[in-house]
């Protein structure tokens, strides 16, 4: 491939792969005029008019698009661009994570390493290296068809877990408690629908089946530089009820014992050390289940669901600056924080109906709400049709609050988040005999 010609702007740009709407304003508070260029599918780009967003954006200086799902494009990218001298790659979402990890390797920068990369994207091959590291995994397997989850299901003496090996936002991922469920099961997953998200050409379905593990869930988000951990956070989780494990809250930090939250450290920091990555933020779920950390997954990339802006605050800390500048090779900004001086939590909200938004209400009263630092229900526009709960994009907004402690946080979220309604005009009934 020829080299394309630089876009202007000042030496050294980051470039972060995946466009996030969500961490504009945590990057533009440090990144300065001109300093950001973002590499998005062409297909995505289209979908989510990001040349217009990025008109608005006063410290993105161009709009790359590249093909950076496939494998081998970091490559092509490299020898497309060889004289863009970054300081930076970061990815910002879960497909963006091997791209980004080979493309810092090309360039000579701080990375995950495009070995650790790998693993983390493919749910079936971490558990494969972690559980031979000593970490505790669920039992998994490879599944091509219902008969195959119908015979793992038989195997186990309580519910099971279907899930793709990989996709992110909980996307395709079911309970399945009864043998009369897996044929229904089986369909739902594999409607793998993300929309604007994720480029029009097919992703290869792979699914798992997976022994479901009872038990209280959290998460660790930890800044890694060399492999040795920086800066460690341990958040809370609460789920939706109903078959899809759909986030209803986090918070910071997690309502635990100090000795459980130093093991789901000490458990994050060995899967670090065996899957080989090096520089950049994990974020590695885990369900605790008599006394036992068992490993749901792991991100090699800064957390979603607003779990950022609640550590920021909790702690506080400026973590996106830090991870930045630690992904530039760089001391962070300031000494990091070991433990949390407040709590802060995150509530989604999420229409309990089928239909059509005519309306929401109550938005004014739950911002007013005791602890309430944030409302946005910028996911229900009027407009829009809900089918159900069965991942994240379903949620409909959030409530952040900020408070003495976790349980607090999370009592408060909930209150102003039982403030809001949102009115449904119902699907219409299909004609008699249909």
């Amino acid at each position: 491939m020829s080299e394309r010609p630089l876009p202007e702007g000042p030496a050294g740009p980051v470039v972060i792969v995946g466009f996030v709407g969500l961490t504009l304003e945590a990057i533009g508070a440090f990144q300065p005029a001109d300093s950001v260029i973002y590499v998005e599918e062409p297909d995505v780009a289209a979908k989510r008019q990001l040349d217009q967003k990025m008109a608005d954006l006063s410290f993105a200086r161009a709009l790359i698009e590249w093909e950076y799902h496939l494998p081998g494009t970091a490559d092509e990218f490299h020898q497309a661009y060889p004289d863009l001298a970054p300081s930076a790659i970061v990815p910002a979402i879960e497909y963006a994570v091997p791209f980004a990890a080979r493309l810092a390797e090309r360039y000579g920068l701080p990375g995950a390493s495009l070995g650790a990369a790998q693993i983390l994207r493919d749910k079936a091959l971490l558990r494969r290296v972690t559980a031979a590291a000593g970490i505790a995994n669920p039992a998994s397997v490879r599944v091509d068809s219902p008969a195959d989850v119908l015979a793992f299901l038989r195997e186990r003496s309580g519910p099971i877990v279907l899930k793709p090996a990989n996709r992110q936002a909980s996307v395709g991922v079911q309970v399945v408690r009864d043998p009369g469920e897996v044929e229904t099961a089986w369909q739902h997953c594999l409607v793998q629908d993300e929309g604007i998200f994720v480029p029009d050409r097919p992703i290869e379905v792979s699914m798992l089946a997976e022994q479901f593990v009872e038990g209280a869930e959290f998460s660790v988000e930890m800044l890694v530089r060399e492999g040795e951990p920086l800066f460690t956070n341990v958040t809370g989780k609460r789920l939706f009820p109903g078959p899809y494990p759909v986030e209803l809250a986090h918070v910071v930090p997690a309502d635990t014992t100090d000795d459980l939250s130093r093991l789901l450290g000490e458990r994050t920091a060995r899967l670090v050390a065996a899957t080989g990555f090096r520089t950049g933020v994990v974020h590695c779920e885990w369900i605790v289940s008599d006394g036992v950390p068992y490993l749901v997954e792991c991100a090699g990339r800064m957390p979603g669901d607003a779990i950022p802006d609640i550590i920021e605050m909790a702690y506080p800390i400026e973590l996106f600056r830090s991870y930045y500048a630690v992904m530039r090779g760089e001391e962070p900004p300031a000494p990091l924080p070991a433990r949390a001086a407040r709590a802060a939590a995150v509530r989604f909200v999420a229409p309990q109906q089928t239909g059509t938004v005519e309306a929401v209400h109550g938005l004014e009263d739950a911002a007013r709400s005791e602890g309430v630092v944030h409302v946005d229900m910028g996911g229900a526009p009027v407009g829009r049709r809900f089918t159900g709960l069965r991942n994240s994009w379903d949620r409909a907004g959030i409530v952040m609050t900020l408070a003495d402690g976790p349980a607090l946080a999370l009592r408060q979220g909930e209150a102003a988040a039982a403030l809001i309604r949102v009115d449904l005009a119902p699907d219409p009934r299909p004609p008699a005999g249909e």
